[in-house]
């Protein structure tokens, strides 16, 4: 009867290769054979094996093991936890007890008794397995730990018609496996949203992983989504699972997917297309079962542009597409976004606040939010932490001043006379980059950041209104 199992065998001697391989392929779904020693290093970066049986000695008229003892060095090195049998003639029980004292499981003598042959190997593909599901099991728990370490107490919140829609939308999605792409403003809420979406899906029970691409290094890139075997590159001491497989079966969110390179694009859209992933320093491609969730605060009609996001991989992640409304455009809901951080505050500091004043919510209303609920959220804490009383009041808040000032100035100018508005799509851009620009003092990293873009997008937009 043939088990699932992988195995490598390597002696120097055709004829023990042969019969080895006529022997187990009978018992294992697939076995490898080599002749040289040299050939395993490669070989182990491109399988995935349960076990491997290794000869002692490779040259003629060579008995003391140590070319065993070397290649067995180099295995444990490159797969710590592989399971390695050695192989040994008669009178050789002393080399291959050494062996195993340098961390061989177990070994067997030649010429062989099929039925024990078989048998050991058969333990060593089972153990092998138990610790490569264990070690995948461990590299998932660490990103799981470090995922919800991140993980807090803030909840969708909102009974606004803009959240009936989103409500609505999440509902109807949540329960297929479409991917989802989630556009909104810094501090709507796009986490949130991909997590209920998570929640309310049959891989509920399954990994919720969340990537922040916006906070991943070029570099870091493939070794962090796809993982890397030992040695793959300078620092990688141990192998590494990547967050698609660690996600295998459940939900990887993808957040500000719209700061990720062209160039990267092109990677994320293969592992889309092909639903396999390859470690760095692998060629064997490991398939993968995730639903995709984005999320950007760059603008739809910016996505839109073949220059600045692949349109292919658009279409892959925005089967269905959410759009978060800003805070200002659902002040309804603000009374019941702050009386919850007041509440969730309250209990972290252990304060005896139990309200907010009417006066301060109205004041929180006004407020036009540019960092919406988040901004809300840290003004809710700050406040919490610095009163002196049983309710917050309005002078608990500080509020940007300037902010206020230009909200009163717009509003003041649009209910006294009608403004032209420049819609030239061009002089608009030129404009908010110039102002951005302005803003920060030409520091391209800062400017950036405020625009939504990569700082290779700002480049190419001055370089387009000669700035």
């Amino acid at each position: 009867m043939t088990s699932t199992g992988h195995v490598l065998v390597v002696d120097d001697d055709y004829d023990i290769l042969t019969a080895a391989k006529l022997l187990l392929k009978q018992h294992f779904s697939q076995v490898t054979i080599c002749n040289n020693p040299h050939s395993i290093p490669d070989l182990l970066l491109k399988n995935q094996f349960d076990a491997v049986m290794l000869d002692m000695n490779f040259s003629p008229g060579e008995s003391s093991g140590s070319q065993g003892y070397n290649w067995l060095k180099k295995i444990l090195e490159i797969s710590p936890q592989m399971v390695v049998v050695m192989i040994t003639a008669h009178g050789g029980i002393d080399v291959a007890v050494e062996a195993m004292k340098l961390g061989a499981t177990d070994f067997v003598t030649k010429p062989w008794q099929n039925e024990k042959l078989v048998a050991t190997l058969t333990t060593a593909v089972m153990l092998g397995q138990s610790r490569n599901e264990a070690q995948t099991l461990r590299d998932t728990n660490l990103l799981l730990v470090k995922d919800t370490s991140q993980t807090n107490q803030h909840v969708l919140l909102g009974t606004s018609g803009p959240m009936q829609q989103v409500y609505e939308l999440v509902e109807k999605c949540a329960p297929t496996d479409a991917n989802v792409l989630i556009l909104g403003e810094n501090g709507t809420g796009k986490e949130l949203v991909a997590r209920e979406l998570h929640k309310q899906s049959l891989r509920a029970d399954k990994v919720f992983m969340s990537v922040d691409l916006g906070a991943m290094s070029e570099t870091l890139f493939e070794s962090e989504l796809f993982g890397h075997k030992k040695g793959a590159f300078t620092g990688a001491q141990q192998e590494r699972i990547g967050r698609f497989q660690a996600a295998n079966g459940g939900t990887l969110f993808l957040d500000e997917i719209g700061n990720l390179p062209l160039h990267l694009q092109t990677k994320l859209l293969t592992v889309l297309e092909q639903r396999t992933v390859t470690p760095l320093g692998s060629n064997k491609p490991i398939d993968i079962d995730v639903r995709i969730i984005s999320a950007t605060n760059i603008h739809k009609t910016t996505l839109s542009q073949e220059q600045e996001f692949r349109q292919d991989l658009l279409f892959r992640l925005n089967t269905v597409e959410i759009t978060l409304p800003p805070l200002r455009h659902r002040i309804d809901d603000i009374p019941l976004i702050a009386r919850h951080y007041v509440s969730l505050y309250a209990k972290k500091y252990k304060k005896p606040i139990t309200d907010i004043e009417s006066s301060a919510l109205s004041l929180l209303q006004d407020y036009p939010w540019p960092g919406n609920v988040r901004a809300l959220r840290h003004a809710i804490e700050r406040a919490v932490v610095l009163t002196s009383h049983n309710q917050l009041i309005s002078t608990d808040f500080q509020l940007d001043n300037q902010v206020l000032a230009n909200k009163d100035t717009v509003n003041q100018v649009q209910t006294t006379a009608p403004v032209e508005i420049e819609l030239n799509l061009d002089k608009v851009e030129k404009n908010t980059v110039e102002t951005a620009l302005k803003q920060h003092k030409y520091n391209i990293s800062h400017a950036a950041k405020a625009l939504g873009l990569t700082r290779a997008t700002l480049y190419r937009r001055m370089e387009k209104h000669g700035l």
